[in-house]
């Protein structure tokens, strides 16, 4: 299936953030609409968002990516939540602009899902239907811990869990551990993937493979609604 370019936009945060470039990604068949936020080191042109966002789009899962405020300006820390969490409620209120009859989700890798797990968990990510995670960052690397997860239990939401088994980022039994005690959690085990779905060679899994999982079982997850 051939996908096409995505439409460039521009999200206008707010007076003190200012705006930051969005792409999106609709197929005419269309099911869904995702919020997408980047991880904390790369943008929403990375190689990884690019490649999810065409796989998420050949499962009718469109996608709406934009940049936090830091990545707008070229990279440097990551925004703390007072920036983060402002960049994300506006891409949704731009989202709904695209979203009739459709499921709007939201998302995001590792730094972007985080930060929409805290919206969540504050009862403010409302329209959306349900969050994806693509790695959750559960606790720093070789500091393994799940105090990060502690505001997991206060989100209403269904949760979709999708975790590399060499994450260094999330040791695999820990968030096995978070995942049972959540009411609306589906954890999914990526079998030989890192904290970015990279496969050793000796696996068998390409990254074509893995990409293609994890569309699949986003769509999965997005129809059980």
């Amino acid at each position: 299936m051939m996908i096409g370019k995505p439409k460039k936009l521009k999200i206008n945060i707010s007076k003190e953030i200012g705006s930051v470039s969005a792409l999106l990604q609709l197929p005419e068949d269309a099911m869904s609409l995702m919020v997408l936020s980047h991880g904390a080191g790369a943008n929403m042109e990375h190689h990884f968002m690019e490649r999810l966002s065409q796989k998420l789009a050949e499962h009718k899962v469109g996608t709406l990516r934009f940049n936090f405020a830091y990545m707008e300006k070229g990279g440097g820390p990551p925004d703390r939540p007072k920036k983060a969490h402002p960049a994300i409620k506006a891409a949704i209120k731009k989202a709904l602009k695209y979203s009739k009859g459709l499921t709007l989700v939201a998302g995001g890798k590792s730094f972007g899902g985080r930060m929409t797990s805290q919206i969540a968990a504050a009862g403010e990510l409302e329209p959306v239907q349900g969050i994806v995670y693509y790695g959750f960052p559960l606790h720093a690397p070789g500091k393994p811990g799940i105090e990060r997860a502690a505001h997991l239990s206060d989100i209403q939401l269904p949760q979709l869990f999708l975790q590399g088994t060499r994450d260094t980022l999330a040791q695999f039994d820990l968030i096995e551990e978070v995942c049972q005690n959540l009411e609306k959690a589906t954890l999914v085990k990526m079998e030989g993937g890192d904290h970015s779905f990279k496969t050793l060679k000796r696996s068998g899994i390409s990254a074509e493979e893995m990409m293609g999982r994890l569309a699949i079982e986003t769509f999965n997850f997005i129809k059980s609604f």
